[in-house]
């Protein structure tokens, strides 16, 4: 068989470990933490994958970009495909997906800037004591109580953009166990976000490695 011939009877398949990896976490990719949208009360540590809740004001420049009233900050990767990630937290924190365009510099009660409260983010809120919900234009539904994910401060997403899915998973045991999935069409490119909202300082999320 020629080399070049248009209609080859076989199909290239994508190799290398990741590819062996069962479910969406083929699709893992190393998200990267946007320096100049980090909120000045969230502490970088951990080679800039961690963002830990503090008191006192970090010492991060002015940034048009950086969210000035909530403890907010968004990644540089885009995601127009199909990407997963998974991240720890404690005490409670947003796992949200976002259009590049949410709002930095409204008030923190704006709902305009609140992960799920508009209709550009889509929010997993994580809470040590109450458990999962998931909310988008400002609907939020408790999917998970408290007694059910009290054992796991590890959660995952999976995103499809061609599909127009989204989905959120709690890590158990190395396990993925199904939270909930939005459906839609994304219209822009999609940029993964959280927040760490607690009263408490000591609150993080930190990205991890598989």
């Amino acid at each position: 068989m020629c080399c070049s011939d248009p209609s080859p009877p076989f199909r290239l398949e994508p190799c290398g470990d990741r590819w062996l990896r069962p479910g969406p976490r083929k699709y893992f990719c190393q998200l990267t933490i946007d320096t100049n949208t980090v909120n000045k009360n969230l502490r970088l540590s951990d080679n800039n994958k961690k963002v830990i809740l503090v008191k006192e004001g970090q010492l991060y420049p002015d940034h048009p970009d950086r969210f000035d009233h909530s403890h907010y900050l968004l990644c540089s990767n885009v995601l127009t495909g199909r990407s997963y990630w998974e991240v720890e937290w404690n005490i409670a924190v947003d796992i949200a997906v976002c259009y590049r365009r949410i709002n930095r510099k409204a008030g923190k009660w704006d709902k305009d800037c609140w992960f799920g409260g508009n209709d550009h983010s889509w929010g997993l809120i994580c809470e040590s004591n109450k458990g999962y919900s998931v909310r988008h234009k400002d609907r939020q539904i408790l999917i998970c109580p408290v007694s059910y994910s009290a054992h796991s401060h590890r959660a995952a997403v999976f995103v499809d953009y061609p599909a127009g899915t989204l989905s959120f998973y709690k890590v158990s045991s190395d396990k993925l166990i199904h939270l909930h999935t939005f459906r839609t069409t994304f219209t822009e490119s999609l940029y993964a976000g959280f927040s760490v909202w607690s009263n408490r300082t000591g609150g993080f999320v930190s990205l991890c490695s598989l």
